[in-house]
């Protein structure tokens, strides 16, 4: 990954509501969403079951704080969700990814820089990051910068937490916080292995 001798570090610590787990059916897993409450999710580490994952109302009622900068809430095959929580006069940093990014922005304001083009951005919006493409996003407002965004295929290792910025930096630089190999097969190689059936049957 790129990333410029100029970005910005900041740290976030703040309260994080709950958010609780309970099962539907053998193949729901419901991540239920209370106001003012939002507990610790607990994503997959493995190739996942062949269940829906299910994040009620998480464009409207994410929380307004959260402990981490970054979490990774659950990774697929070939996609990857992620949360992030951008301090007020934070960055995500300069870079560049090898894989598509789309964000999602659920509360506060800030500004998108996409290959030198500027781009104010808030809540409600969604912004596309093609791979290969350098991109920054800034917290502008008053209040935190908070986001979900989907890697495709996955960039993270499925079960990374970053509290701060410079924490996410060194895991990456350390070449700690990378994607697991199963999250990058070819969809050749995951047929052939029998990951992906067109019968649904496993």
């Amino acid at each position: 990954m790129f990333r410029s001798s100029l970005t910005r570090t900041s740290t976030l610590r703040t309260s994080i509501p709950k958010l609780f787990t309970k099962t539907i059916t053998p193949q729901i897993r419901a991540l239920s969403i209370i106001p003012n409450t939002m507990a610790s999710i607990i994503p997959n580490s493995s190739i996942p079951k062949h269940e829906m994952v299910y994040f009620p109302k998480i464009t409207t009622t994410l929380p307004e704080s959260s402990t981490s900068f970054r979490k990774v809430l659950y990774t697929g095959l070939y996609s990857q969700v992620v949360i992030m929580t951008i301090p007020v006069g934070g960055d995500i940093g300069d870079e560049v990814h090898t894989v598509d990014q789309a964000l999602t922005f659920t509360h506060g304001k800030g500004l998108a820089i996409i290959n030198g083009k500027e781009q104010a951005v808030e809540a409600g919006d969604l912004m596309v990051v093609p791979a290969g493409t350098q991109h920054q996003f800034l917290n502008k407002g008053e209040n935190p910068l908070i986001l979900y965004t989907i890697y495709s295929p996955a960039e993270h290792a499925p079960t990374t937490e970053h509290v701060t910025k410079e924490k996410g930096d060194k895991e990456e630089d350390d070449g700690i916080d990378v994607a697991p190999e199963w999250a990058r097969k070819s969809k050749k190689e995951n047929e052939d292995a029998g990951l992906v059936k067109m019968s649904g049957k496993y």
